[in-house]
């Protein structure tokens, strides 16, 4: 068995609960390989534990068994940029806040482990979107892609911008909004959740598109064919405009053509029967709970 561990921050606190993971992977002779900035923070825990590192660029293949990220809902769309298409299952030990990606407890952290000998998980597959600009952004690189969403806004302005928006080459509504958010099933309980849009299971074969604070009060989120060619042209006040790929950030002129579509790999999700997405989000979303008292 091989495991990957990354991770961006580690407090005092989760030191426990690293040690107990090392611990039950050593009890299964996993190699375990961490990532290099990640283990610098976690020396203390790894000291003869692991079989080496890796780093973005390198160290990482389609041989490892599973991708853990130790972390909240963002070092999990990090620990994305990593996986690429490598095929690498992945799973999330929650030690930030909601974690609706993240899912599991980090207190229960040997269950992880012991249930995924045990054969006790599924794998989904989980769509991603891309995105193309040309000529190509330097700041995306080849990490063209996103698990949770592709979105456009404004930038450094209180003035909202207007997206002129075709799906398969017929025009569908030009959005007068603060941005317009392209997401994933996977991303539909993130940004696009907290901006009205819709929650869709993640293995549906759909996109949505969700407008941020649109001025055109009629317009509406709208669930889509996850095949669709989206093509997005902003204008605006300003001379450009802002395009984030989960996390990550570039600045773009206006009017220059964006084009979204599904990515033609996937990230393979680990769901342990215990952790599942309705699970999930009964707890995080408090569905069925009574508040009246």
């Amino acid at each position: 068995m091989k495991v990957a561990i990354y991770g961006q921050t580690f407090l005092e606190e989760d030191k426990t609960s690293m040690l107990e993971l090392l611990h039950e992977l050593q009890k299964v002779q996993a190699e375990v390989f961490v990532e290099k900035k990640f283990e610098a923070l976690v020396s203390d825990c790894t000291m003869g534990r692991i079989s080496g590192t890796f780093s973005q660029s390198k160290g990482l293949d389609s041989s490892f068994d599973m991708f853990i990220s130790f972390g909240g809902d963002g070092t999990m769309l990090r620990a994305v940029t990593y996986i690429k298409d490598y095929g690498i299952p992945i799973v999330g030990v929650n030690t930030g806040r909601l974690g609706f990606l993240s899912t599991f407890k980090k207190e229960n952290v040997r269950k992880l482990v012991t249930e995924f000998v045990a054969g006790h998980y599924t794998v989904e597959e989980r769509t991603l979107v891309e995105v193309e600009v040309n000529p190509d952004l330097n700041e995306f690189e080849n990490l063209n892609f996103a698990l949770n969403e592709v979105t456009v806004s404004r930038k450094d302005t209180t003035s909202m911008i207007t997206v002129e928006t075709y799906l398969n080459d017929e025009y569908l509504t030009s959005y007068w909004a603060d941005g317009l958010i392209v997401s994933t099933p996977t991303g539909s309980t993130g940004y696009s959740l907290s901006c009205g849009g819709p929650v869709i299971a993640p293995t549906a074969k759909s996109l949505v598109l969700t407008p941020i604070a649109p001025h055109n009060l009629n317009a509406r989120p709208l669930v889509i064919s996850d095949d669709t060619q989206i093509r997005l042209k902003v204008s605006g006040r300003e001379q450009t405009h802002l395009v984030s790929l989960d996390s990550r950030i570039a600045d773009i002129p206006n009017g220059k053509e964006i084009r979204i579509r599904k990515s033609d790999f996937t990230v393979k999700m680990i769901e342990y029967t215990s952790e599942s997405f309705l699970k999930t989000l009964r707890n995080k979303l408090l569905w069925g709970e009574d508040k009246r008292n």
